[in-house]
């Protein structure tokens, strides 16, 4: 065995196999100690990442997709990890992303207490364990997303529109990302419920199983809220851009209109022409700059009363 990239923990002939790394060995070592279907196997080193659930002979087989936070590079992604359930037996493949899953494995590896509380009743109530743990860990990425929204409102009423749009856009694409991730929890843990009957006494784990069920209904619908707000905020902040856009064109129509006159005005007295106004006046240019100037303040008072700016 290759004790970097599979290790087994094991409680009461209970046996966790954790595979962190999915290449050809791997899953030819699967094949060879459990006899998986191929398919299953294949999905395994697949980058499809489509969540399923099969039952097949004496075992289930779960693909399941989850996300993963990047800090700096602030986005969120998809990793994929698969579980293979038998009455004795719990595998679980995947590419070692996964943070509250390597956790809660090297817990249970280094606590023999806690190995005996979740390895050593049933493959299923490991199975809940490491969904729970998971479950937990999408949360405070929800409190991320809601941070990122309440900053940005900040910010938009600070007046820092146009600096948030790239913002509104993180926080989109982190958003849908995290709803393309999560939207077949409730249909994939429905049916692990149903399945599981056929293989395991359940009894008091089934109000675990409706309770984690209902934690995933719970982040769907807060998904959906912060995708109703980050839509609201985008809406308002475009609307506001837009206003002040139309103010910045307002005024620069206002004083292009203003000019219009004098450059008019400007022209007629530079023609040379014969007994043109004020020609041979000693104080011809300061009474043509006087009605220009008359002339604009005229324009302003008008668009002063109309409400114009």
């Amino acid at each position: 065995m290759n004790k970097t990239s599979i290790q087994e923990i094991k409680k009461n002939n209970i046996r966790w196999i954790n595979v962190n790394r999915i290449t050809e060995w791997e899953i030819k070592y699967l094949e060879n100690r459990f006899h998986f279907h191929i398919l299953h196997l294949n999905d395994c080193l697949s980058l499809s990442q489509k969540p399923k659930i099969e039952k097949y002979q004496d075992y289930i087989f779960m693909a399941m997709i989850f996300p993963i936070y990047h800090n700096k590079q602030r986005k969120i992604i998809p990793t994929e990890v698969d579980f293979f359930i038998g009455k004795d037996f719990l595998v679980t493949v995947h590419r070692n992303e996964l943070i509250p899953l390597i956790n809660f494995f090297n817990l249970c590896k280094i606590d023999s207490s806690q190995a005996e509380k979740y390895i050593s009743n049933s493959p299923i109530h490991l199975v809940y364990a490491i969904l729970k743990n998971i479950a937990d860990y999408c949360l405070p990425i929800l409190d991320t997303l809601n941070s990122n929204i309440s900053n940005i409102e900040e910010n938009i009423i600070k007046g820092y529109e146009k600096n948030m749009v790239k913002e509104i856009l993180v926080v989109k694409r982190n958003i849908i990302s995290f709803r393309q991730i999560t939207q077949s929890y409730r249909l994939i843990i429905s049916r692990l419920i149903k399945i599981c009957e056929e293989f395991f006494s359940l009894n008091s784990l089934k109000i675990y199983l409706q309770e984690l069920l209902e934690t995933t209904e719970e982040i769907w619908f807060a998904l959906e809220n912060l995708s109703q707000c980050i839509e609201t905020i985008e809406t308002t902040n475009n609307s506001l851009i837009s206003f002040r856009l139309n103010e910045i064109i307002k005024i620069l129509t206002i004083i292009s209109v203003i000019f219009l006159p004098l450059t008019l005005l400007s022209s007629l007295f530079a023609m040379e022409v014969p007994n043109l106004p004020f020609s041979k006046n000693p104080y011809g240019f300061s009474i043509i700059l006087s009605i220009m100037a008359g002339v604009s303040l005229l324009m302003i008072i008008v668009f002063k009363k109309k409400k114009w700016f």
